[in-house]
């Protein structure tokens, strides 16, 4: 007898379509056959789901068993297909009647004792059932909960082999997971993130951080040790605005493809924060793999990824960011496939301003030579810092700043500016796909970034100074929008100019 069973596969954030037959009672050798480019986790659900339905009490097939999973050119990876497998076997010797079962879309790890283990890419599987019509997905608990978040799909949180069989065959009646479970069982902030209310003096760093997140731009910090550049950069997330809806199901796409749930840690409506160590690997901060997945700068998509002491990661890794912080997303090849990953995120960085770290520091001696200083400083290339829009500098603090006891503006003092300025952005770029002013088109400068002739002249007289690039000068326009809108001023004055042109000091010549 025949059984098909709908299911779904990976690729890169997207599911795809996955059709499950099993066909028993062929002649033969008792035994059973998996083919459709199986992996090596693929072909282990033979054990996996012959001991789950003996220990549920269900009969295994006794005849030769061919299951295929279907395209046969698309490779299949994991553990996904143990509960589908296990469902069409059932359904293939008649252990199982239901005649809704092509309604269903199903996929789920079993244990040896039957009852479902996590997987990931659940709000991909509940996407897709949505657009081939099917009108539910089962999935195990943690999947459930996340493609819940998906309107116009029934979600059925399946927790064993056994209800769910005794579910299909309709003696068992669940009750689809509702939209509020899938929100209230979200993690929810503690209270205890830090707040800017902790870091001592740097009000120009915190003013340039302000900024940047106003308006989506790259940040780099240069300063000796100890200046506070990494508690800094660990604040950023507090004074992101909050994501929309939409920004929060594309956030948890991807963290879903890459095994990470709401329930692993990835806190609900909160913007990711990433911060790989500099030892990591090409792959791992742009996506690949044998099998293409995410990478680090595509699970800060919508958030925010900090580099520490940027120097010190590898140049080939650095030099694959310049793409991504252009176009906004990264297109992976392998001999498994092409995919294109989204990755729109704000880039903050910091580094030392010399390998011992006290070049230009009053109180410490810079034991570098010249030498050392241009070979460290050349290990970021002219157009990645092309591509960071502010550059600012962090001095070393003073004993009396550190011991300074008047509490510093507050994160939430600074989200609200920061929240009042995207609101404008938003609004002016309604019906369109960016919604902050560094993701603006070069097409809508003249439109929003408008100069008077006298601005327009200080604007070339920088250019020419600074031997800033073509990029530069959109960036700088960006950037002196993004001051206009904290200043909630129509257009860039003089100020918001002047402000943005200073934030270029560590480029090309004045940098190397």
């Amino acid at each position: 007898m025949l059984a098909t069973i709908c299911s779904a596969a990976l690729l890169g954030i997207d599911a795809v379509p996955v059709q499950v037959e099993v066909n028993t009672g062929e002649s033969g050798i008792p035994t059973l056959i998996l083919v459709g480019l199986p992996d090596a986790a693929v072909k282990e659900s033979e054990d996996r789901v012959f001991s789950a339905l003996s220990n549920s009490g269900l009969r295994m097939p006794r005849t030769r068993t061919t299951i295929n999973l279907a395209p046969g050119d698309l490779r299949k990876e994991g553990a996904i297909y143990d509960l589908p497998i296990a469902l069409g076997i059932l359904v293939a010797t008649g252990q199982l009647v239901c005649e809704q079962l092509r309604d269903y879309l199903i996929a789920g790890e079993l244990s040896l004792s039957g009852a479902t283990r996590p997987i990931k890419g659940g709000l991909a599987m509940a996407v897709l059932a949505r657009e081939c019509g099917r009108k539910a997905v089962l999935l195990p608990a943690a999947a459930a909960q996340e493609a819940a978040l998906v309107e116009g799909i029934a979600v059925y949180e399946i927790s064993s082999l056994d209800q769910a069989t005794r579910f299909l065959g309709g003696q068992l009646a669940l009750k689809p997971l509702p939209l509020p479970r899938a929100l209230t069982t979200a993690t929810t902030p503690t209270g205890n993130e830090p707040d800017f209310a902790d870091i001592k003096g740097q009000h120009a760093v915190r003013r340039a951080v302000e900024v940047a997140v106003a308006g989506g731009h790259n940040l780099i910090m240069i300063g000796p040790p100890g200046s506070g550049k990494s508690m800094i950069a660990k604040r950023v997330p507090g004074i992101m605005p909050h994501p929309t809806l939409d920004e929060y199901l594309d956030i948890l796409r991807i963290h879903s493809a890459a095994g990470q749930t709401i329930q692993g840690g990835l806190h609900f409506f909160q913007r990711p924060a990433r911060a790989p160590h500099h030892t990591i690997s090409d792959v791992g901060l742009l996506g690949g793999g044998a099998i293409p997945g995410p990478g680090e700068i595509s699970l800060a998509h919508h958030g925010v990824l900090f580099l520490d002491e940027l120097p010190e990661f590898k140049r080939s890794a650095l030099e694959v960011l310049r793409q991504p912080l252009e176009d906004g997303q990264v297109t992976i090849s392998r001999s498994a496939g092409k995919i294109t990953l989204p990755c729109v995120f704000l880039l903050v960085a910091a580094m030392n301003p010399c390998p011992c770290g006290y070049l230009g520091d009053p109180k410490h001696e810079c034991r570098c030579a010249p030498a050392q200083i241009q070979r460290y400083r050349a290990r970021i290339s002219g157009p990645l810092l092309d591509r960071i829009d502010l550059h600012i500098e962090a001095p070393a603090l003073s004993i009396a700043e550190l011991r300074h006891d008047q509490p510093a503006e507050s994160s939430a003092a600074m989200r609200e500016r920061v929240e009042t300025a995207r609101q404008r952005q938003l609004v002016r770029f309604r019906g369109t796909s960016y919604t902050a002013n560094a993701r603006m088109p070069v097409s809508q400068l003249k439109k929003y970034c408008a100069l008077d002739p006298k601005l327009g002249d200080l604007l070339q007289q920088a250019m020419e100074q600074l031997s800033l690039s073509a990029r530069a000068y959109d960036r700088i326009l960006k950037v002196a929008r993004t001051i206009a809108d904290l200043a909630e001023a129509e257009r860039i004055e003089s100020p918001h100019l002047l402000e943005a042109i200073q934030y270029r000091s560590l480029d090309r010549n004045v940098f190397y």
